[in-house]
């Protein structure tokens, strides 16, 4: 797994950097665009036979997130490990008991309740079968044999209620199927009055996108956000009005998941 991670603040705490390399039959990256100033924060586990990763978006400022997140990402690690590593697991129930202690634990480091959208995944590395909770709905386009579609199962955010749970949706990953998920500073983004949207993420995971028939994860992310980047440009009229709004920079973060192989 490669990862394209900020330089964040010397002041407070912050998440450890992500040391994954060599994951076998998958290809796993994410990446970072803009000034990083709000909670966009992404982590994974290789666990031999697993890998567990989590995309959460968690509301406030960079400084206020930063905390927060570097707790959530000691929980992650250590319950994936523990709900996860055993042989002979119950995926299925393991992902909602790891789902539900990263919520308890958002809740507990942000001294109360506290917005976060957030993808979690357990990727069987043998099978290609992903178990996954996404609560809080952050976009994931998913494309295989049968073409691009949304991933649904969306469930409540995290960092809301602490009782709650969530029951993990399945979906399998035939050889050349990928995964790309985004945060909302991608799918807000804004030319005028026009937000990003969807539509115009599936079309990068088509085949028939010329350049785009065997991305790998890295060049997945880096296409989103291009694109991202280059819809927002303001329009030349814009530049003209005195009394025009500034759109402010928000994170912009997408995570990749490819298996290796061909479809046939």
């Amino acid at each position: 797994m490669k990862s394209s991670e900020p330089d964040l603040a010397a002041t407070g705490r912050s998440p450890r950097r992500m040391e994954l390399e060599g994951l076998q039959g998958v290809d796993l990256h994410a990446e970072y665009h803009s000034v990083r100033t709000g909670g966009d924060f992404f982590d994974a586990v290789d666990l031999g036979t697993h890998v567990i990763f989590l995309l959460t978006d968690i509301a406030g400022t960079k400084e206020a997130t930063q905390p927060i997140a570097s707790e959530v990402q000691r929980i992650f690690r250590g319950s994936a490990a523990e709900l996860l590593g055993p042989a002979g697991t119950n995926v299925m129930d393991a992902t909602a008991q790891l789902a539900q202690a990263v919520n308890h634990e958002l809740i507990r480091a942000a001294k109360g309740v506290r917005f976060a959208p957030t993808f979690l995944g357990c990727y069987d590395l043998a099978l290609g079968i992903l178990a996954y909770v996404n609560a809080g709905g952050l976009t994931a386009v998913f494309h295989d044999s049968e073409g691009a579609r949304i991933l649904t199962s969306a469930s409540v955010p995290l960092g809301l209620f602490t009782h709650l749970t969530h029951e993990p949706a399945m979906q399998a990953f035939e050889p050349g199927a990928k995964l790309l998920l985004v945060t909302k500073g991608v799918m807000e983004t804004r030319h005028g009055r026009t937000h990003f949207g969807v539509e115009r993420l599936i079309p990068l995971m088509q085949d028939a996108a010329p350049g785009f028939a065997t991305q790998s994860a890295t060049e997945l992310c880096l296409a989103a956000l291009k694109a991202a980047e280059e819809f927002k440009q303001v329009p030349w009229y814009s530049r003209l009005n005195p009394f025009g709004h500034r759109q402010e920079d928000e994170d912009l973060t997408a995570l990749a998941l490819v298996r290796h192989g061909t479809a046939g």
